[in-house]
């Protein structure tokens, strides 16, 4: 018999008197992925999940919806990426799961890395309008993270759909957070190397 249950993914204590040192309306996009690489940096130091950190902006005027950072060992679920943890929170604070068709000017999801294979599915549904990404595809799989089965054309086709992608956002200092975190023997966590193999 099944009970009735909640998934419980609880933000770190740390998380909320970070993000208040930080302006409410971000000016621009370096400003806002400066505040996600924080948050991914303080992730990895605080040892409360991975290398990510995600917010859902206000496209106009820049307004600070909510933040996340990658909480998947923490939580025990695979669903806690960054990039779902900030939609996730505002959509539940607007109590609308289409952003873009409550916040002004739409929706932008600014992402320390570009999204995996789960998180780009679930982009276009939270009504996101903008994407802005710090480290690319090929610098998360360096580090050893495996980011699924990606399109190469995911980029266009998220134009088609009319959600506009901005890519290294102060990639740099993404990779900075991605090499730290491989440094401190940060685990690697995802589908099992078997599970990657390629198939005879």
């Amino acid at each position: 018999m099944i009970r009735r249950a909640a998934i419980r993914i609880e933000l770190p204590d740390w998380l909320g008197p970070l993000v208040a040192d930080w302006p409410h309306n971000l000016p621009d996009e370096a400003a806002a992925m400066g505040l996600a690489i924080a948050l991914a940096r303080e992730n990895v130091r605080r040892g409360t999940g991975g290398p990510f950190g995600a917010l859902a902006i206000e496209s106009a005027g820049g307004r600070l919806v909510a933040a996340g950072v990658n909480l998947v060992l923490a939580s025990h679920c695979s669903l806690a990426h960054a990039e779902l943890v900030a939609l996730g929170l505002a959509q539940q604070a607007l109590g609308r799961p289409n952003l873009g068709e409550i916040l002004s000017g739409g929706c932008t999801l600014v992402t320390s890395a570009e999204p995996c294979a789960m998180c780009l599915g679930a982009i276009p549904w939270a009504g996101v309008g903008r994407l802005v990404c710090g480290a690319r595809d090929a610098d998360i799989r360096a580090a050893g993270f495996d980011e699924g089965d990606k399109s190469p054309d995911w980029e266009l086709a998220y134009r088609r759909r009319g959600i506009a992608v901005v890519r290294d956002c102060l990639r740099d200092q993404a990779l900075g957070v991605l090499a730290e975190y491989r440094r401190s023997g940060g685990v690697i966590y995802g589908p099992s190397a078997a599970a990657r193999a390629p198939v005879p």
